[in-house]
């Protein structure tokens, strides 16, 4: 569905939102400009023998910090200029966040459904290899993470060849993230960026101001959802707004979608998917194309696939109040005009698809300190949790049943530490966003996710000197 090119659309925006900033030229045009971008081919064998020949990109937008982070997407249609994009927007998001890294991003061109296990590591090892020759990969360098078409999996071959080569290196295991938990990986990792989603939602919907014009009540309760992409980021939002009390009325994906105004149960849904191959055909739901179901009527639309989904050709038909961006720019720069002047909120993608890498921060830190955030505080929270109910016990004269005392005394997982720090992260950066907005009476969110995002960058360069 695409209808612009990709890195254009990115810079489009950039350049809307810089012209409500008071930067020198010169300062914008270096935030702007991808810093870097190694594109390579190397050849790889087959299962059968024969030699395939991959080509593969990592683009590194800007070193402001160090070191760049982006994920790595496994596609037939990746090319330079989604690469590069997909840079510079997690430049801007890291920014936003208040993640201290530059934006980076990855690319192999291939569909990985067509190729074996053992193919895919050869691909993944050698992709990893070529990245060292020209130091795109390291702890305080580069680190990847998975995106579209790629997993754990992947990252555990990645970090292992790495390892194997960098011997000498004690922080080894921060030269990926979300790795398996078993190499250093972080609970909480795989559903960051669906349950930031739900977090920066919420928020939206606490807030009455942004929802009286929509006639819309406060919360995400009883208000109806759409989900486009049941990856990991759509599943997990999907789950996480069920789990809330939202009703999902339609999925899609690449197969099709699904359409029951009396709501899906997202469980069923996904075990009638690996039943039969497909979501399509599924009892008491209506079968419809993916594209299709971004025109449904709805409270919130979740478009959590790929970029440009939503075009100046179908945003006339767009009938949700909300469309909350979970992929990377699946809105284009004309069709997010349109929906503005139709009145929807278009929730930025620079924003909600942030949960992601906060974690991967997360996991960062604590493969550089060589211990988990658990282990540091558990035991001190279960003790005073514990001094706490002995002290109730005694002001009352009551004994406190199991249930009870377990809730004071328990100190908190890894996962909870995880998902606290990510939800006050989202709540901090949706603050900041809307009273940017308010503020400067800035035309909508994204822009002002934009301008914070840039003067956030802009900052660092002003201190270091190099842009007095």
């Amino acid at each position: 569905m695409t209808e612009v090119n990709f890195f254009q659309d990115v810079q489009e925006q950039f350049d809307k939102a810089s012209k409500f900033t008071a930067h020198a030229q010169g300062l914008l045009e270096q935030i702007r400009s991808c810093n870097g971008v190694y594109r390579m081919r190397f050849p790889v064998q087959l299962d059968d023998g024969n030699i395939h020949v991959v080509e593969a990109y990592r683009a590194e937008h800007s070193h402001h910090m160090m070191p760049t982070k982006g994920g790595v997407r496994y596609s037939a249609d990746v090319t330079q200029d989604e690469t590069m994009a997909l840079a510079t927007l997690m430049t801007f998001k890291c920014a936003l966040a208040g993640v201290p890294f530059g934006g980076a991003k990855g690319g192999v061109c291939i569909d990985p459904r067509r190729h074996s296990l053992r193919e895919l590591e050869r691909i993944t090892r050698r992709y990893a290899f070529e990245l060292m020759k020209k130091n795109f990969l390291g702890p305080s360098m580069d680190v990847p993470a998975p995106d579209y078409g790629t997993s754990e999996r992947e990252m555990a071959w990645i970090f292992d060849t790495y390892r194997a080569l960098r011997p000498d290196d004690l922080n080894a295991s921060a030269c990926v993230t979300a790795k398996p938990l078993s190499l250093g990986g972080i609970p909480g990792r795989k559903e960051a960026t669906g349950l930031g989603v739900y977090y920066g939602i919420r928020e939206l919907f606490d807030d009455e101001t942004l929802l009286q014009p929509l006639g819309l009540s406060r919360g995400v309760t009883g208000k109806s959802v759409i989900v486009q992409g049941l990856g990991n980021v759509g599943y997990h939002a999907a789950l996480f707004f069920e789990q809330a009390g939202a009703k999902l009325v339609a999925l899609a994906e690449l197969e099709g979608a699904l359409f029951n105004p009396a709501g899906l149960f997202l469980a069923d849904v996904m075990v009638h998917r690996q039943r039969t191959g497909s979501i399509c055909n599924f009892p008491g739901a209506s079968n419809l194309t993916s594209a299709e179901a971004l025109e449904l009527p709805c409270d919130i639309l979740i478009p959590a696939a790929l970029q440009h989904q939503i075009t100046k050709n179908n945003a006339p038909n767009i009938n949700a109040k909300v469309v909350a961006e979970a992929a990377n720019a699946p809105v284009t720069t004309a069709a997010d005009e349109i929906l503005r002047e139709a009145g929807i909120i278009v929730v930025p993608d620079l924003f909600l698809n942030s949960g992601g890498v906060t974690v991967s921060y997360f996991e960062w830190l604590k493969n550089l300190e060589h211990v988990s955030f658990e282990r540091l505080i558990t035991r001190w929270e279960r003790t005073v949790g514990e001094r706490f109910a002995e002290a109730l016990e005694r002001l009352t004269g009551k004994s406190l049943d199991t249930e009870a005392r377990r809730g004071l005394t328990h100190g908190p997982s890894e996962q909870d530490l995880v998902r606290g720090a990510l939800e006050h992260t989202m709540t901090l950066a949706f603050r900041a966003m809307r009273e940017l907005h308010r503020g400067r009476s800035l035309p909508d969110l994204r822009t002002a996710a934009w301008v914070l995002a840039i003067d956030r960058v802009a900052e660092v360069y002003e201190r270091s000197g190099i842009f007095p």
